[in-house]
């Protein structure tokens, strides 16, 4: 292109002889014409095709390309072993030809990857009392004085995105089955589905596709409240979306700054105020209203609510000499009559129960 632009200067501003200008650039007078007479500012080459000795070879290299690509790095092999090997074919082209296709095979993958090969969407849509997504985080509040790690459950509504938030300890199941029937009391009903990822409490074994062994006591907890389990993919957290949003947003919304009360009852009492009120602040997005006025819509199309489902571990205990039995490196009596025999401890999540005999101690 500069030597375009000395010729159009030289000949269209100085008026220089073409005799002149050719012999100052060393072209010939036909090309200074035919670019002048073109009134191009800007030249252009014509490439010719040249075949290439690699081209019968071609896609033999790309596919080994692709086999080593899905390797380990350490059992990957090198370009030099490829170019061998090609030589063996029959290839007589050198070694750079080989390297040279394979960066261009390498950036074409680069840039598939970062386009069609990272999937296409659909974005969900549900009907009024049709699902819920439940999901668990960690977090921090201050109990009692002391910081304490928490698991906090959360289940929202996938039509109304209506949700509820609350603590525990642990990620146990009698914690599950507690949080299960918080959100369907505060729901004023229970939707037809519920969406999960594989978690343990739920999923005893994970199979090819949507085969699940689901564990029985959650199923248990599934038939009495009469909805349907549904497990996501594995590594597929964008299936129940809208809950994974919710732990990311809880958190400015209700642990920054830290909640301080004296004990975890008071915590989840004011968790779940807190989430009426936000249900009443926040808009639905795509629905005309806030979270309230679409659950209010949607509460009509849920089951009503069955008594609370007895959400209780059961474990086998015998009784020491002492009359105690353990749980979590705590003691606890109980009748003197039972000492040394077996009895059986029903662990809920804010309580123990003994039994034996078809009796409560």
């Amino acid at each position: 292109m500069g030597l375009l632009n000395v010729i159009r200067r030289l000949a269209l501003r100085e008026k220089v002889a073409i005799r002149e200008i050719a012999r100052r650039t060393g072209l010939s007078r036909n090309t200074i014409k035919k670019y002048l007479n073109a009134g191009t500012i800007e030249p252009k080459f014509s490439t010719p095709e040249r075949p290439s000795k690699l081209d019968p070879f071609a896609d033999k290299l790309a596919g080994w390309l692709k086999a080593e690509a899905s390797k380990s790095r350490k059992q990957r092999r090198t370009l030099k072993h490829m170019h061998a090997d090609l030589i063996a074919l029959g290839f007589t082209g050198s070694y750079n030809r080989v390297a040279a296709f394979a960066r261009e095979w390498r950036a074409a993958r680069q840039r598939e990857q970062q386009t069609t090969g990272r999937g296409v969407f659909v974005p969900l849509s549900f009907r009024p009392g049709e699902a819920f997504q439940f999901d668990w985080s960690e977090d921090y509040a201050v109990l009692g004085g002391h910081r304490t790690k928490l698991q906090v459950a959360h289940i929202k509504l996938a039509y109304s995105r209506a949700f509820l938030v609350r603590a525990y300890l642990l990620q146990t199941h009698e914690m599950l089955f507690d949080a299960h029937w918080h959100g369907f009391r505060v729901f004023g009903g229970v939707p037809g589905r519920g969406i999960y990822d594989n978690m343990r409490t739920a999923v005893d074994r994970v199979g090819r596709g949507k085969e699940r062994q689901v564990n029985l006591r959650f199923l248990a907890m599934a038939n009495h409240y009469v909805f349907e389990p549904s497990f996501c993919n594995p590594a597929s957290g964008w299936e129940k979306g809208q809950v994974e949003k919710n732990v990311q947003d809880a958190r400015p919304r209700l642990w920054q700054p830290m909640p301080d009360f004296p004990n975890l009852a008071v915590l989840n009492a004011w968790l779940e105020q807190r989430c009426l009120a936000l249900w009443r602040e926040i808009p639905h997005g795509h629905l005309a209203g806030t979270l309230a006025d679409i659950w209010a819509e949607e509460r009509s199309a849920l089951m009503p609510v069955p008594l609370p489902f007895d959400g209780f571990i059961e474990q086998s205990k015998r009784v020491s000499p002492t009359c105690l039995i353990s749980f979590e490196r705590n003691r606890y009596s109980v009748p003197a009559s039972f000492a040394n025999r077996p009895v059986s401890l029903r662990v809920y999540p804010d309580r123990l129960v003994v039994a034996a005999e078809g009796k409560i101690l």
